[in-house]
């Protein structure tokens, strides 16, 4: 099989040595060959001792029954789910050849694979989807590549909508040492169709499940290509165990402990797209927008009998916390009026209610994180579940009114505004947004409402603390955070008590210098520093219960409330002073706000509680005090937010 391009083209997309050995006899249209079902040459042959001996292992390493071979063999192999999980990918480099009109793709991959195993490996095992097929694998040295013995097998797992893989099982010449990493190179095929099959076999209406799992190559001018990666389609290799959407949260456990683990991984592309009339606009890959290139192959037809190829490059870049992710837009963006917004739609109409909405949640993310964004928010109009990738949203454009879509725009403008490498301000700061913009519309008991009702499923997933730590369970960290209510729930709460405890506008002038400091943004507490610099306080002893460690959620209760009348003055009532203790059976200290109240009248002071500590505080009350309340669901807490007491008043 091979794949045939104009020569103009060719420059853009070769340069890992891939299908260069010669160029393809075919009748015109002349051009070059990008792809073939073949390695380079061999760096050794069967005549040398070394590929004796790499022979003799593959044949150690083949399965009972199967000769070891250097073409492509399938037969079913005994993995486990420690050796598929033994190998991350520490750097990706694809060169992806989409036909549209066929759901066909090709692709050369690349690919850096570290052994994070204890052990050494005699072999590596990876999965594509079950509609793609491994057609040769080899290992990259210093004189070439050389090809690997290999058998495949389809395997049931839910990481790909079609619910199954293809994996292959790669025997290595020598083992792969616990720690080392190894350049592998392969090249596969075939077909990617939508398919709902994973989420039907649990019984999901079709409708819904079309509506959830539609990624697919396609030339379909609305949808067209889109490919969202692990944990929905396979499109390039990765290495996971098999899990299943119908056990638990496994799924999507998995899916963040990949890109928690290859989250410092380099990821570069060279596409390719056959096209038959117009020709595609624009590739996203990561999040990032290119320009497509189209080369026709011959400019004197009608538009309509034109074929041709697109090609775009994206450089390597840290893939950061996300999966690879691609799609191709038939159709060119339009930038809304101010800029804001460049969305890909054939819905002329709702263009202006998303750039009014968008108007609407400028000035708070300006108030908030800058005068300007880092770059445009990009929509592509999808009639799927949504999907987002940083500056990038998938979603049906809908439209409405700018109030009803300002909510929407004030969270995916957010990543517009500002970006992280820590995967807790990055999505988290967009989280704080929401809330913001809750409270400066609905007020701010609307916005603890919001904040305590996410805080409950924070609390199901934390684990509860024990004396003994060796018994005590283990919850995620922020700063490794991979669960979504770690990385957004969590991290939304901890910002929200970072604007009480630092200062608002402290943390507004924190963000605002972060989000464009490279250095601060590449160490784990290069946030605390930053927001220490603006407030002028210490606030490590936070950041180690909130942020670096997960030391659980504090655990309150109101231990004693103790009323003491005070002298009249100058005729005038001296009023009340309320001691009020508190106590923290949870590990995690709180700073919360502790309030005497009696009617319209209210007094506050902030108080500290370590972990399994008590402390109290003392507050000068002018009224007759009615009653007494601790924390006001601004503080995740383990089992409540909000505790109130009764005042008992005794008189001198």
């Amino acid at each position: 099989m091979q794949w045939v391009v104009p020569v103009a083209v060719v420059a853009g997309c070769l340069g890992t040595g891939w299908g260069q050995d010669a160029p393809a006899a075919a009748p015109p249209p002349q051009g070059t060959v990008i792809f073939e079902k073949k390695l380079p040459p061999v760096v050794d042959t069967p005549e040398t001792p070394d590929a004796a001996d790499g022979a003799a292992k593959a044949e150690q390493g083949a399965p009972e029954g199967v000769a070891a071979s250097l073409e492509p063999v399938d037969a079913k192999v005994e993995v486990g789910d420690e050796e598929r999980e033994a190998i991350a990918v520490s750097s990706y480099d694809l060169e992806v050849h989409l036909s549209p009109a066929d759901a066909g793709i090709a692709v050369h991959a690349a690919m850096t694979v570290k052994n994070e195993s204890k052990a050494p490996l005699t072999r590596v095992v990876m999965q594509l989807s079950s509609s793609l097929v491994w057609e040769s694998v080899g290992l990259k040295s210093a004189g070439g590549v050389k090809r690997l013995a290999f058998v495949q097998h389809r395997i049931n797992t839910d990481t790909d909508h079609t619910g199954a893989a293809r994996e292959v099982v790669v025997t290595l010449p020598e083992p792969l040492a616990a720690g080392a990493q190894a350049e592998l190179v392969a090249f596969y095929s075939g077909k990617i169709e939508r398919s709902a099959e994973r989420l039907e076999r649990i019984g999901a209406p079709a409708e819904q499940a079309a509506a959830a799992d539609w990624d697919a190559v396609s030339d379909d001018a609305v949808s067209g290509t889109a490919l969202r990666g692990y944990g929905n389609v396979l499109w390039y290799p990765v290495a996971s165990e098999a899990v299943f959407l119908g056990d638990g949260a496994k799924l999507f456990d998995a899916v963040g402990r990949t890109k928690q683990r290859e989250q410092k991984a380099t990821v570069r592309l060279r596409l390719t797209v056959e096209y038959a009339g117009e020709a595609p606009n624009a590739a996203y890959f990561c999040g990032r927008r290119q320009a497509l290139t189209a080369v026709s192959e011959n400019k004197d037809l009608p538009v309509a009998q034109t074929t041709g190829t697109a090609t775009a490059e994206f450089k390597a870049e840290r893939l950061g916390f996300r999966v690879p992710s691609l799609f191709v837009t038939e159709r060119a963006a339009t930038m809304t009026d101010g800029g804001l917004v460049d969305a890909v739609t054939d819905q002329v109409g709702v263009l202006g209610q998303y750039a009014a909405g968008a108007a609407k949640a400028q000035p708070m993310l300006m108030d908030w994180l800058g005068s300007d964004p880092l770059e445009e928010l990009s929509m592509i109009d999808h009639a799927g579940q949504p999907f987002e990738d940083g500056a990038l949203l998938v979603a049906p454009m809908q439209g409405g009114e700018p109030a009803a879509l300002a909510p929407v725009l004030a969270h995916t403008l957010a990543h517009a505004w500002f970006r992280s490498n820590e995967v807790w301000l990055d999505e988290g700061v967009a989280q704080l947004m929401s809330l913001l913009w809750v409270e400066r519309n609905d007020g701010r008991d609307a916005a603890l409402a919001r904040l305590q009702g996410a805080a409950n499923s924070l609390a199901l997933a934390e684990p509860e603390m024990k004396a003994d730590a060796a018994d005590a369970a283990k919850g995620q960290s922020l700063i490794e955070a991979r669960s979504e209510v770690y990385y957004r729930t969590k991290a939304a709460a901890v910002l929200w008590m970072l604007r009480s405890i630092a200062g608002e506008e402290e943390l507004k002038k924190a963000l605002k210098i972060y989000r464009r400091d490279a250095a601060a943004d590449a160490t784990d507490d290069g946030f605390e520093k930053v927001l220490e610099t603006a407030s002028k306080k210490d606030l490590r002893w936070f950041f180690d219960d909130w942020v670096y460690r997960d030391r659980g959620l504090p655990d309150l209760s109101i231990a004693h409330v103790a009323p003491r009348q005070l002298p009249d003055k100058l005729g005038r009532p001296g009023g009340w002073l309320v001691a009020v203790g508190v106590r923290n059976d949870g590990d995690a200290v709180a700073e919360v706000p502790v309030t005497v109240r009696a009617g319209g009248l209210t007094s506050t002071e902030t108080l500290r509680i370590p972990g399994h500590s008590d402390a109290a505080t003392r507050i000068l009350f002018e009224g007759t005090p009615d009653e007494v309340a601790v924390n006001d669901g601004s503080v995740p807490e383990l089992r409540t937010s909000v505790h109130t007491a009764k005042v008992v008043l005794r008189t001198n």
